[in-house]
């Protein structure tokens, strides 16, 4: 970490530092990439292959990218819709508003989001909910569409 100082293009006086210093970091603050990898050491994330035959087993695939990128990228057929914005009220099994497939604390859900950043972090908040079984899918839906699993519009990604 670097106190003090200025960084210029990722080196503060001849030493590389990765991402970019911020002066007064306050006690107990997490970069994003610390948060990122505590939140996937409490998973067991599923390559596509192993998340697309956990869903035929009956695991709840569930898309949290927002309809823009959705369109532009594609859907998997099936899928359960829930954006990241409230995915936490619609699976809290002890919430009004959330979604008949949240019948309790053993649903097994699987999150895929673009790359498997964001659904890392959401499978994360499920476990916080009590939902253990959550998970995501590494690479999120651009390794699920390489695998050539089931997809269905958006713009194929350049060979």
């Amino acid at each position: 970490m670097v106190t003090g100082g200025v960084v210029k293009g990722g080196v503060v006086k001849g030493e590389v530092v990765t991402g970019t210093a911020t002066p007064g970091r306050p006690p107990g603050a997490r970069s994003i990439d610390e948060i990122l990898a505590e939140s996937r050491r409490r998973l067991r994330r599923l390559s596509p292959e192993e998340a697309y035959g956990r869903v035929q087993a009956g695991a709840l695939l569930v898309d949290i990218r927002p309809a823009a990128q959705r369109a532009a990228e594609g859907e998997v057929p099936g899928a359960l819709v829930v954006e990241r914005n409230v995915l936490e009220w619609r699976f809290d099994p002890a919430q009004d508003a959330r979604l008949p497939e949240a019948t309790g604390y053993d649903v097994e859900v699987i999150v895929i989001c673009s790359e498997g950043y964001t659904s890392s972090l959401a499978a994360a908040s499920l476990h916080d909910l009590g939902l253990t079984r959550s998970s995501d899918v590494v690479g999120g839906f651009v390794a699920w569409r390489a695998a050539g699993l089931p997809a269905t519009g958006g713009r194929p990604a350049p060979s």
